[in-house]
């Protein structure tokens, strides 16, 4: 792991973006799923199941029933017919994932993999792959991927209730977001970085609708520069880590758009905690991130985390120079 080489994996993310869009117009990545699908499970640790704890909600907000599950839980749903698995691990390797896919092979039920490495032990496992076409991320962590295996899990979330989405547009819009943030760097990153910068950590928050940016944009911080980073639903937030504004110097991220937003900074006005917003505006925030698109809350779920990411990309390089 290289905080030069993981630079480089998110400022690719453009580029990747638009690879990702071509084969989108070509075809239906999960061309190929049977057409009884009952139920849905995803397996997954890490980054793969933030990604799919939103794909699971959307799914049932749709009415399917879909359920993210650690893939190192000791049970889960029970092979059936018309039970449709997902693993995802962009590795294809991930230990936890491969053993829990063992249970559901040669069975009734039906997998599906999410993977990197279509040459991977996960995909030989697998009756369908669907390949994330991120590349390499020479950095060694996984940033591309995450973005992808979104875009992916909402080409299966159309297939499967029938929603209508341009999602190559979609991921198009979504590589213009992302190459304006990159772009625009010099204007927000300083400033960002510094109000972040705190003896205690930073503390992450996002709606449930988007909750893998905040559980994502945590990792990130933790994962490179090595930083207590947690995260925290917006609603979630007012009942198990106000009491943190009490006694820390709290600094935050905040991904708005939940009805619960002002709840929390209410307490942030009455305690002086440290807020930016990322793709809206909020009252007594201390900063806001601001991209092109980021009225639309699909292309937020797929660009936003890049903040964090950059923020840990320059936090890591500052580290090993010492």
């Amino acid at each position: 792991m290289k905080s030069e080489l993981y630079l480089a994996d998110l400022e690719s993310k453009p580029e990747a973006l638009a690879g990702l869009a071509a084969a989108l117009r070509a075809g239906d990545p999960f061309d190929g799923l049977p057409g009884d699908v009952d139920r849905v499970l995803f397996l997954g640790m890490g980054s793969s199941r933030y990604a799919a704890g939103v794909a699971a909600r959307r799914l049932r907000a749709a009415g399917v029933a879909a359920v993210a599950e650690y893939a190192s839980a000791a049970t889960a749903f029970p092979p059936a017919p018309g039970t449709l698995v997902v693993p995802i691990s962009a590795t294809g390797g991930s230990r936890e994932t491969l053993d829990a896919v063992e249970a559901y092979q040669g069975g009734p039920s039906f997998l599906a993999a999410l993977t990197n490495r279509p040459d991977s032990a996960l995909a030989k496992a697998a009756d369908l792959v669907v390949e994330m076409r991120a590349g390499e991320e020479r950095g060694g962590v996984a940033c591309r991927t995450f973005q992808h295996t979104l875009v992916l899990l909402l080409a299966l979330e159309s297939r499967l209730t029938g929603r209508a989405l341009d999602l190559p547009a979609l991921v198009e819009r979504a590589g213009e977001a992302t190459a304006d943030l990159l772009e625009r760097r010099d204007e927000w990153l300083p400033l960002t970085m510094e109000l972040l910068d705190g003896p205690h950590g930073v503390y992450t928050i996002a709606p449930a609708e988007r909750l893998s940016s905040a559980e994502q944009s945590a990792l990130m911080l933790r994962e490179g520069p090595r930083r207590p980073a947690d995260a925290c639903e917006s609603g979630d937030w007012s009942h198990v880590d106000v009491y943190l504004t009490k006694t820390l110097d709290y600094r935050a991220l905040l991904f708005p758009g939940s009805r619960y937003d002002e709840q929390a900074m209410d307490w942030v006005r009455q305690r002086g905690s440290t807020v930016v917003t990322v793709g809206g505006e909020v009252k007594d925030a201390a900063a806001a991130v601001r991209y092109v698109h980021d009225d639309d809350p699909d292309v937020a779920l797929l660009t936003e985390t890049l903040v964090a990411e950059l923020v840990a990309a320059y936090w890591w390089s500052a580290q090993e120079d010492g």
